[in-house]
């Protein structure tokens, strides 16, 4: 019998494409990423609230093509420090997906115990633990979260050299038992998904200070993030409140633990979000440059 257990997942998770060679279209990956990293955050607002997560590829290696995806997590500020995050995102995400694939089909079996759901259809078993199972009834009501998914769906269907796509543990395992076929993503991703041309999503972020402005208002703060330098305006009173009264003092090269809204707007070719303006809406913390200090000099 084929098998896939979740229980052998933790929070990283390798996506292997079903390839005639070890390449890949970078279309077709940077859209499948993106929409994977959007479900990721949807599911992380429903299970994780007070808490950011970025999707991050690690690795990619051989086996057709494969690339290793790992969900890291960040706490809020202002948090109580009792409350963990759920690292749930990841088995979540491949869970719904193989969940879409089997629940068009009418000869599946679903056993729900107490602490594993086993899902069977023919010789293909799929291990669930209970609460990854749980968790994903909660985040299948959040509609972008199965927009997302679709969006996967479809971006894989554009690519006529990938037959199929799977999920298997780390990059040196054998190719995955049980394979998504083209037919079966093809079928998903005729649904139709509604998404808007723009939208603003949030990220907790280190902002390095290039150029301050000193008031408030709208003009706009000079920083560097990610390698990029951008312009944002900060319209958290409260931080300009703290610089009033002297109890932060802001220098080039400076860091801001800030919350910042992104506004983008969507390729509709390729179905993905571009950044197109930035605002900084919370600042949780100032942390000054470090300074190199000379030394005394001995006689």
């Amino acid at each position: 019998m084929k098998i896939l257990d979740f229980k052998h997942f933790d929070d990283c998770v390798v996506l292997h494409f079903d390839t005639e060679g070890k390449q890949i279209n970078a279309y077709t990956l940077a859209s499948t990423l993106v929409a994977l990293a959007d479900a990721a955050k949807a599911a992380n607002d429903t299970i994780n609230p007070g808490y950011d997560v970025e999707v991050v590829v690690e690795a990619f290696g051989p086996g057709s093509f494969r690339a290793k995806l790992r969900a890291v997590y960040r706490k809020h500020h202002n948090l109580f420090s009792q409350q963990i995050a759920l690292a749930l995102v990841i088995s979540i995400l491949g869970n719904y997906i193989y969940e879409r694939t089997l629940a068009a089909r009418s000869d599946v079996k679903i056993q729900i115990n107490t602490d594993e759901v086993i899902i069977e259809r023919g010789d293909e078993k799929i291990i669930v633990p209970r609460k990854v199972y749980d968790a994903t009834r909660q985040v299948e009501k959040e509609p972008r979260f199965v927009n997302a998914i679709t969006r996967t769906f479809q971006a894989i269907e554009r690519d006529p050299d990938i037959k199929g796509i799977g999920l298997v543990k780390d990059l040196g395992d054998p190719a995955p038992e049980i394979v998504i076929s083209r037919e079966t993503i093809s079928q998903l991703a005729l649904q139709p998904v509604p998404e808007p041309d723009t939208r603003i999503v949030t990220e907790v972020v280190d902002l390095q200070i290039i150029k301050a402005i000193l008031e408030r208002g709208a003009r706009k703060w000079e920083f560097m993030w990610r390698g990029v330098k951008i312009g944002a305006a900060i319209t958290h009173q409260a931080f300009y409140d703290s610089f009033d009264a002297h109890r932060i003092t802001i220098a080039p090269g400076d860091i801001l633990r800030a919350r910042l809204a992104i506004a983008q707007q969507r390729d509709p070719k390729m179905g993905i979000y571009s950044n197109i303006g930035y605002e900084v809406t919370e600042v949780f913390e100032h942390v000054p440059r470090l300074k190199q200090v000379e030394l005394p000099k001995h006689e």
